[in-house]
């Protein structure tokens, strides 16, 4: 969102500062501002944390305006429809009024089974196999989101990753001032992995299968035996194993390894498929 809409800004944040007292015509008043952010979420034009000088900045204004869309926004029943599940929540799914003429322009693959909340953007060339992506997340330009892969909210996910079968990429909304998960460009996440905890996945990074990160877990690099946490270095091959307790030398507990650093043999086995998002 440009500088025009520091009105908006201001609107929401007040709202928000007082939201323990907000009436009923109060939240009626604030509907409008509520959709116009919403819809400039979807539309990708504002973001929940943003790129800036290698460093990601959280726009907490983002989870201030989901959380208040909590108050204004009234349960409804979708109809369902062939492949359209029949829900009943306070934010529509993403494609429920789109016709074919907009997932033309848009560029985007749905497969069946695929759900997307109102709010979630979604970039040209994006493949979604059924999965579930929540309101204030980010997909970029393609990247696949396989079968049964969740995308939390306010999550961001950048350009051709593969978000691999059952993988769950976590959301956040409190604190405010936490940072959601941030997954940037051509990064592969393996089958049944989780990032959570506000964890950053660097460019090029490839996460093995099985693999569990939050803001605790000790990133180790077999190579040099640094310890890092909360970050994935990039181009770092990173798989699921443990170290022994320094406390406890009988006891291993769990930690992520960084087994090598991608090269051309690792990129052919992670490489995405063109076919799949023609």
């Amino acid at each position: 969102m440009t500088a025009a809409d520091g009105d908006l800004r201001d609107t929401i944040e007040a709202a928000f500062g007082r939201r323990g007292d907000l009436t009923q015509a109060d939240l009626a008043g604030l509907a409008p501002d509520i959709e116009a952010g919403l819809a400039a979420l979807d539309r990708g034009e504002l973001r929940a944390a943003y790129p800036e000088a290698k460093d990601w900045v959280v726009d907490t204004f983002v989870k201030k305006l989901i959380l208040l869309s909590f108050l204004t926004g009234r349960s409804t029943l979708a109809g369902a429809g062939p492949g359209q599940p029949r829900t009943f929540d306070k934010l529509p799914l993403k494609f429920e009024a789109w016709e074919d003429a907009d997932f033309q322009a848009a560029r985007l693959r749905v497969v069946p089974g695929a759900v997307a909340r109102y709010g979630a953007y979604i970039a040209p060339g994006a493949v979604l196999m059924p999965c579930f992506v929540n309101v204030g997340a980010y997909i970029g330009p393609g990247t696949m989101i396989d079968t049964w892969a969740t995308v939390g909210s306010c999550a961001q996910i950048g350009a051709r990753c593969h978000i691999s079968g059952g993988a769950g990429i976590g959301g956040v909304l409190e604190p405010i001032g936490e940072q959601p998960v941030v997954i940037e460009d051509d990064v592969f996440i393996g089958a049944r992995s989780e990032i959570a905890e506000g964890v950053r996945v660097r460019s090029g990074a490839v996460i093995g299968m099985g693999v569990f990160l939050g803001r605790s877990t000790p990133i180790i690099d077999r190579a040099s035996g640094e310890v890092s946490y909360g970050e994935v270095a990039e181009n770092a091959v990173v798989v699921a194993g443990t170290r022994a307790d320094a406390r406890q030398p009988g006891i291993s507990l769990y930690a992520a390894v960084i087994v090598k650093y991608a090269d051309a043999g690792t990129r052919g086995r992670t490489a995405l498929n063109d076919l799949v998002r023609d």
